[in-house]
């Protein structure tokens, strides 16, 4: 299995959980504490510490010390490369992953400049 599906699948794993997703959009305006993390959803600290070290694990999550606190923020590399590759798998594409060679043909039909795409993926 090539590597950007497995990376793919595992921050999607580490978003299939609601309160985690809500950390990562929360994450999204700017870099957060802990602390203010823990407070805004009413949980215990090892709770968090559980969310978070799949956030992290993930790559999605990036996270600093500052003496006795930890800050969180999102990766953006991590993310951009998240919404490029969702971008891609559900966008109607003639090249399709499974199906080439039936999506070559419906493509050559419906676009006969499509031909010299087609060869031009093929080599």
């Amino acid at each position: 299995m090539k590597q950007i599906y497995l990376d793919t699948a595992r921050i999607l794993k580490a978003i299939s959980d609601p309160k985690r997703l809500k950390i990562v959009d929360m994450l999204s305006c700017k870099e957060q504490c802990a602390n203010k993390l823990q407070q805004a959803f009413a949980i215990t600290q090892p709770t968090l510490s559980h969310d978070m070290k799949v956030l992290v694990e993930s790559g999605l999550i990036i996270d600093r010390r500052d003496g006795k606190n930890i800050f969180y923020s999102l990766n953006p590399a991590a993310m951009e490369e998240l919404c490029a590759i969702m971008g891609e798998i559900c966008q109607k594409r003639m090249h399709c992953i499974c199906e080439h060679g039936r999506h070559e043909e419906q493509g050559m039909m419906e676009n006969p400049e499509a031909k010299n795409d087609v060869r031009e993926i093929a080599e």
